[in-house]
């Protein structure tokens, strides 16, 4: 059975490794990382995800940039902007909402399971908003309760519950690709069996797009108004 093993040095070992790679880009060849994208781009996850953006008719159109964890934030603006909506004559039937989950807000794209096994929570410095401890699981995926917002009371901001709503959520295959293949490498696996149990986890009804700033480029280009969720 494989052992995890994300201790702080572990995460700081991971952290490191993405900056070193990101430093890479600016002064050697790209050609490796392109090959790895144009491979990315032509699996059976990302079908059609320019289709998938003509869901986007309704009145009043955002989309929510989430980079990071940032609390309750990325699932809290959502359910305001539909309720504040609502409350100045517009239904959440007429507007239109689209969440990106990129970079570090991708273990929300997961399932509980990949959340244990990997320790995302600690890993992504995702807390559970109950606890107040690094979430193992994912908090936001059919949570046991509401989570309360102060002065306002309990509010369904789950995945599930604003998806009912009409939110729609999709996650960035770049992100899913080199999480992976770092945790692949930290925890002496095979990356491409890690990144399809990755892609396997990935939550009902999200959709996969090739990146999150290609995601949040079609969006704006189907007149959603750009929102940063932090």
């Amino acid at each position: 059975m494989q052992t995890n093993n994300f201790n702080s040095s572990s995460r700081r070992d991971f952290l490191g490794k993405l900056a070193a790679g990101a430093a890479a880009l600016g002064t050697v060849s790209i050609a490796p990382f392109q090959a790895q994208a144009e491979n990315a781009l032509s699996e059976n996850e990302l079908a059609d995800p320019e289709a998938w953006f003509n869901k986007i008719k309704g009145k009043h159109r955002i989309v929510f940039d989430a980079t990071q964890p940032h609390e309750l934030m990325p699932f809290a603006w959502p359910k305001v902007f539909l309720l504040t909506n609502a409350a100045t004559g517009t239904p959440e039937k007429d507007c239109s909402v689209v969440v990106v989950l990129r970079h570090d807000a991708i273990p929300y794209a997961l399932n509980s399971d990949l959340w244990a096994k990997y320790k995302l929570g600690e890993l992504h410095k995702a807390h559970d908003p109950v606890t107040k401890e690094y979430a193992t699981r994912n908090p936001f995926w059919q949570p046991k309760e509401d989570y309360k917002i102060p002065g306002v009371g309990s509010v369904p901001i789950a995945i599930n519950q604003l998806q009912e709503s009409g939110v729609l959520f999709c996650a960035c295959s770049m992100a899913v690709t080199v999480y992976s293949a770092v945790a692949a490498d930290m925890m002496k696996m095979d990356p491409e069996v890690v990144k399809k149990e990755w892609l396997a986890g990935v939550l009902p009804n999200i959709q996969m797009v090739p990146s999150g700033v290609w995601a949040l480029g079609r969006a704006q280009e189907k007149g959603c108004t750009y929102c940063f969720a932090g």
